[in-house]
């Protein structure tokens, strides 16, 4: 196969975006008239116009993520190596529900884990370890392996098997998808504790304690606690090595969302931050997030892997054995059936440029995060958060940040958007997770942003 053929094609379009637009705002009305008047289904229509239209559609209507200037909600620029590596995927199409239908991308993705939960400080013989769809399943996994775990009689008898309404506790900056997950998994909303934060974004543990031993009083079963390695509004890190302490003497099952700021753990400027890392019971990481890779690319770790079987544990007679040395298939110690074959992107990302050059990457990212900070600071900005991690939420008297955020997306300057932290007011928020963000980009954006105040 020509890979080379596909790379300056590739790298084309990752110019041809850099020049164009960052931010786009059009009425849904408007794209639906253009897909019933260039679209008809019942007539064939040749290859390259089909494409062709498609592809002036997304230049023309979406956000650009992969922009230099997009400082947005995590989804970065992608290597040319991801993006070839998601076509080959696409092309052989692999089933990866099964171990023998395909040993090779089992095989990859089994070793990419490893690798990684190696670098995070867990044990690759014993940790049990998946790629997801994001980070949204993932936590969704963690939460079934620690009903499992903490309640055996689940698995077959259900929440009503349970003595007591279960809850688990995270910040009220910590990520929604748990509510969801608390629905999709039968608890209900009324399981999902959420803590009261600090000034800096980061969960009380006193305000932790006192909810668990409340509901030890009120009759509840106290089940999980979520820490949240970067938040998603302001890169907060919850002190992790004192929850693992915490739910050590509980016992309580600790979940570690590291989805974002997972990456951090694998450089050494930026691991003590995340120390306790290595403590949780199970953890979220999407590469998606900050390792240059495609969407989606979650992952799920965990310590327990006698949880995860006794969560997801299936087999049927028209799947064939594993074979081939092989113990276990995807599908029976997940929650997906049928999967694609997401570890390829992340696979040859690593293994082109190395850990070291990763490790490269997430630093440069986090001192432009730093210098972005320094540029705001001296233009008369002031930082309203407080992280090592490469997001800067800012603001200033008198400015109305709705406006501003407007102002920044239609002339083009750059795409933030605005967030509040712990119910505090409105901030612009920028995030640089983009390999392709340089200097002179923050420069451009800062000398900008005065044209707007």
């Amino acid at each position: 196969m020509p890979y080379r053929d596909l790379q300056p094609i590739i790298e084309r379009l990752a110019r041809h975006i850099e020049a164009g637009p960052v931010a786009t705002k059009v009425p849904a009305k408007e794209i639906r008239r253009h897909l019933e008047q260039s679209f008809d289904l019942a007539t064939p229509m040749p290859f390259t116009d089909l494409f062709s239209k498609v592809t002036k559609m997304l230049d023309r209507w979406q956000v650009q993520v992969t922009h230099p200037r997009y400082f947005g909600l995590f989804n970065p620029s992608v290597t040319t190596a991801s993006v070839v590596a998601d076509t080959l995927v696409a092309a052989y199409n692999p089933q990866l529900a099964a171990w023998s239908h395909s040993p090779a991308a089992n095989e990859i993705e089994r070793f990419t884990l490893r690798a990684l939960a190696a670098r995070l400080g867990l044990d690759p013989e014993t940790t049990a370890s998946h790629f997801t769809s994001g980070g949204a399943e993932a936590n969704l996994t963690a939460l079934l392996a620690a009903l499992a775990h903490t309640f055996p009689s689940w698995r077959e008898q259900g929440l009503r098997s349970l003595p007591a309404q279960p809850r688990f506790y995270l910040s009220q900056e910590g990520h929604h998808s748990f509510h969801k997950a608390a629905r999709v998994s039968g608890l209900g909303d009324d399981a999902v504790v959420t803590i009261p934060v600090d000034a800096g974004g980061r969960m009380r543990l006193g305000a932790l304690e006192a909810a668990v031993e409340a509901d030890r009083r009120a009759g509840f079963a106290p089940m999980m606690v979520v820490a949240t390695a970067g938040t998603t509004g302001s890169g907060a890190i919850d002190p992790l090595a004192e929850t693992a302490a915490f739910c050590r003497r509980q016992p309580l099952w600790l979940h570690i969302d590291a989805a974002w700021a997972g990456a951090a753990a694998l450089s050494p400027k930026l691991r003590p931050h995340l120390a306790a890392i290595d403590q949780a019971d199970s953890l979220t990481f999407d590469a998606h997030k900050w390792l240059a890779v495609p969407m989606g690319a979650g992952m799920f770790f965990c310590r327990h892997p006698t949880a995860v079987k006794i969560a997801f544990d299936q087999h049927t007679p028209y799947m064939p054995a594993p074979g081939g040395g092989a113990t276990e298939d995807p599908y029976s110690r997940s929650l997906q059936w049928s999967r694609r074959f997401i570890g390829l992107k992340l696979f040859v990302t690593l293994a082109e440029v190395g850990f070291p050059g990763v490790i490269e990457r997430i630093e440069s990212q986090t001192d432009l995060g730093d210098e972005l900070r320094r540029l705001l600071t001296a233009a008369g900005w002031r930082i309203a958060n407080d992280t090592p991690l490469p997001v800067v939420c800012f603001t200033r008297p008198g400015v109305e940040i709705p406006s501003l955020v407007r102002q920044l997306h239609h002339r083009q300057i750059a795409w933030m958007s605005p967030i509040r932290i712990g119910g505090g007011p409105l901030l612009v928020r920028a995030c640089i997770t983009g390999h392709r963000t340089t200097s002179e980009d923050l420069v451009e954006v800062v000398a900008r942003l005065a044209e707007l105040v």
